[in-house]
C-alpha cells in the first residue's frame, strides 16, 4: 500500500504530468469567465435586436430593418454595469483576461473574410483618394489635438484609428500593438460610439440636403464620414427608407469595406510610431533594435491571409462558378458569411463584454472631459474633410 502511494506520488512529481495538471486547471480557471462574458455578449445580441426594432418603428421604419445598434457596443455596456454595480468576482477574472487576449485576435482574424481584395476594383480608383485622405486626415488632426490637450497618446492613437478606419474594429486592433490598457479600450469605444450613432441619425438627412440628386456621392459620405460598419449600414437603410435610393446603400457598403482594408497598414504603422517615438523616449534599447516586421501582430497577418483567399474564392466563382473549384456560389457565400458573423458578432462580443467587465468606472473621473473633445473633433474633421473630398472627386465615380 505505502510503494502504491509513493508511486502516485512520483508519478504525479513527473514534469508532464505536471504540465497537464497545469494545462487542466487553467482551462478550468477561464471557463467561468469565457461563460460570463458569452453569456453577457448573447444578451447584448438580443438587446440590440430589440433596442433597433424600437428605433425602427419610432422612425416610421419596418421592424425588420437592419439594426441600427452595435450589439457589440451593448455588450461593453452591459460588461460595463456588471463590474461597476455587481462587481467582478475573483472567479471570472483569468476568463476575462483571456477573451481580452486571445479570443478578440480570433476574432479579428476571421473578420478577413469579408473583405475581398475586389471589393477595391468594382468601386474605382478614384474612391481610394477620398478613403484615405479621411484616414490620413483623422489620424493626423487627432493625435494633435491629443498632444495639444496634453492627454495620453494612447487613447489618442485609439480614438484616431477608430474614427479614422473602422470604429469599434480598430480600436480592438490597435490596443495590442500599442499596448493599450483595458480603460484605453473602453473609453475609446464609449467615445466613437456615442458620436458615431449620433452621426448616424443625422448625416442621412445631410447628405440628402447635400447630395440628393447623386447617390454615389451621398454612398461615398456616409462610408467614409461614419464609424463603424454596423453605422454606415444603419445610415444607408434609413436613407435608402426616407428618400427611396437603394444604390446608396451599395455605394455605401463597398466604401466602407474598402476603407476598413486600411486596418492591415495602419495597425502595424500606428505600432511601429508608438514603439519608436513614444516608449522609446523612457527606453530606446527596447525599440532601437527592433525591425519593423517583427512589430506587425500575427493576427494581422492572419486578418490579410483570410482577405486574400476571400478574393481567391471570388474569382474562382466569377471564371468557372464555383469557389476553389468544389464550392456553389450559395455555398461559398454562407461560408464566408458564417466565419464573418463568428467573428464579428460573437468573438468580438464576447472580448468587448471582457473590456466592459474588466473597466471600472473610476476611469471615466480621472480621464475627464477632454478625451470627449478629442473624440468630437476626430469625428467633425473626418466628416468635413469627406465632404470636401467627395465634392471634388465624387463626379468622377462612375459604376
Amino acid at each position: 500500500m505505502g510503494s502504491s502511494s509513493a508511486e502516485q506520488v512520483k508519478e504525479l512529481e513527473h514534469p508532464i504530468n505536471k504540465e497537464k495538471s497545469k494545462s487542466k486547471q487553467s482551462a478550468f480557471r477561464v471557463l467561468p469567465g469565457v461563460a460570463l462574458c458569452f453569456s453577457i455578449m448573447l444578451i447584448g445580441v438580443f438587446l440590440a435586436e430589440w433596442l433597433g426594432q424600437a428605433i425602427n418603428q419610432l422612425r416610421g421604419l419596418p421592424s425588420t430593418n437592419h439594426s441600427p445598434i452595435s450589439s457589440i457596443f451593448v455588450a461593453v455596456i452591459l460588461g460595463l454595469l456588471v463590474r461597476n454595480v455587481l462587481g467582478l468576482q475573483e472567479i471570472f477574472r483569468d476568463g476575462v483576461t483571456f477573451s481580452i487576449k486571445f479570443i478578440l485576435k480570433f476574432g479579428i482574424i476571421l473578420l478577413g473574410i469579408r473583405l475581398s481584395f475586389m471589393d477595391v476594383v468594382m468601386l474605382g480608383a478614384w474612391s481610394i483618394p477620398i478613403i484615405l485622405a479621411c484616414i490620413v486626415s483623422g489620424l493626423l488632426i487627432t493625435l494633435w489635438i491629443t498632444h495639444k490637450m496634453k492627454q495620453s497618446h494612447r487613447l489618442g492613437t485609439l480614438v484616431a484609428g477608430g474614427t479614422g478606419i473602422c470604429g469599434i474594429t480598430a480600436i480592438v486592433a490597435i490596443s495590442p500593438g500599442i499596448k493599450a490598457n483595458d480603460e484605453e479600450v473602453a473609453y475609446a469605444v464609449a467615445n466613437i460610439t456615442f458620436f458615431g450613432l449620433t452621426a448616424m441619425f443625422a448625416y442621412p438627412y445631410l447628405a440628402f440636403y447635400l447630395f440628393q440628386d447623386d447617390p454615389i456621392r451621398a454612398g461615398l459620405f456616409l462610408g467614409t464620414a461614419l464609424h463603424d460598419t454596423a453605422q454606415v449600414a444603419g445610415a444607408a437603410l434609413i436613407y435608402n427608407q426616407l428618400f427611396d435610393i437603394p444604390q446608396v446603400v451599395d455605394i455605401a457598403t463597398i466604401t466602407k469595406l474598402t476603407r476598413n482594408v486600411f486596418i492591415v497598414a495602419v495597425v502595424p504603422l500606428l505600432s511601429y510610431f508608438y514603439l519608436r517615438n513614444v516608449m522609446g523616449r523612457a527606453s530606446e534599447k527596447e525599440t532601437s533594435h527592433k525591425k519593423w516586421y517583427k512589430l506587425i501582430p500575427l493576427f494581422v497577418l492572419g486578418f490579410l491571409f483570410l482577405s486574400i483567399v476571400r478574393s481567391i474564392g471570388d474569382v474562382g466563382v466569377s471564371n468557372n462558378g464555383l469557389a476553389f473549384g468544389v464550392l456553389h456560389p450559395e455555398k461559398w457565400k454562407s461560408t464566408w458569411t458564417n466565419l464573418s458573423t463568428v467573428g464579428s458578432q460573437y468573438m468580438l462580443g464576447i472580448a468587448m463584454a471582457g473590456v466592459g467587465l474588466s473597466t471600472s468606472l473610476g476611469v471615466f473621473k480621472g480621464l475627464g472631459m477632454k478625451p470627449f473633445y478629442i473624440g468630437m473633433v476626430a469625428a467633425l474633421a473626418v466628416s468635413l474633410v469627406s465632404l470636401i473630398m467627395v465634392y471634388l472627386l465624387g463626379g468622377l465615380i462612375t459604376l
